[in-house]
């Protein structure tokens, strides 16, 4: 079974950190009901959902996703490479070990797990001001040894590698290719995303279902290929330079929770 945790939306989800876009206002009631959407979405596809309590220390504290990747035999804990983040990491570390044994990277090394795109045993590692060298090294050290490849992807006009680049099956990549150097995706088919919805690119895989933003385009473009797509209004947390992978740590369950 698929579990995946997912966090409360802070109270001062309107002061998270940008890089990328534009600080627009964000409407906290209308947040918290699409996280709610979000997860009832995941529950529809067969997810258990357990959610922690916000941290409203820590206004970008929703998206999870950054402080850990949790592998079938492990789980690597973060060093976000936002210094201001990482206070988030200790809460969800303690939560994770209940399900797996973790390892974590050390300074000077610094990995999100938004940067990281899993795809069957390669992991794809974005370069970008959040994941140094460095940390993609700590990571593939890590891995390697349970049959992980690890490869790099530099990620010139994003936050992350998977705000630009993710996986629609295990043979098809969604990407913006002038954010992100493709070439390393050499041997997965490309679907390109129209620019003016270049935010598409973000979506998440549960159980064979693509759940992504209502980004009409890109979801006709999908669904043209015989992809079963599932829609939720993220239109809030995009302003936080967010995706629907952001906002949860899917793994599957070895024991009880």
């Amino acid at each position: 079974m698929l579990t995946a945790l997912t966090r409360e939306v802070s109270s001062r989800i309107a002061e998270c950190e940008l890089t990328f876009i534009d600080r627009q206002p964000i409407n906290f009631d209308r947040a918290v009901q699409q996280h709610q959407q979000y997860e009832q979405l995941l529950r529809g596809l067969g997810v258990n959902v357990l959610q922690i309590p916000a941290d409203d220390d820590c206004p970008d504290c929703c998206f999870l996703e950054d402080t850990a990747l949790v592998l079938d035999e492990l789980a690597v804990v973060t060093r976000p490479g936002s210094e201001a983040r990482r206070q988030e990491v200790g809460g969800i570390a303690t939560l994770i070990r209940q399900h797996r044994d973790v390892v974590q990277i050390e300074a000077p090394a610094t990995l999100e797990g938004g940067d990281v795109l899993r795809i069957v045993r390669d992991l794809f590692v974005g370069v970008t001001s959040r994941t140094n060298r460095e940390g993609i090294e700590a990571l593939r050290k890590h891995v390697e040894p349970y049959g992980y490849r690890v490869h790099s992807v530099v990620v010139p006009g994003a936050l992350h590698l998977k705000s630009v680049c993710t996986a629609v099956d295990d043979h098809t990549i969604l990407a913006d290719s002038l954010r992100v150097d493709i070439s390393p995706f050499s041997g997965y088919e490309i679907v390109e995303v129209p620019a003016e919805e270049w935010m598409a690119a973000n979506v998440l895989l549960v159980n064979g279902t693509v759940c992504m933003h209502k980004f009409r385009k890109t979801a006709s473009l999908l669904q043209q290929r015989g992809i079963d797509v599932r829609t939720v209004d993220i239109s809030e947390f995009l302003k936080a330079e967010a995706g629907l992978t952001c906002m949860s740590v899917i793994f599957r369950t070895h024991r009880a929770s």
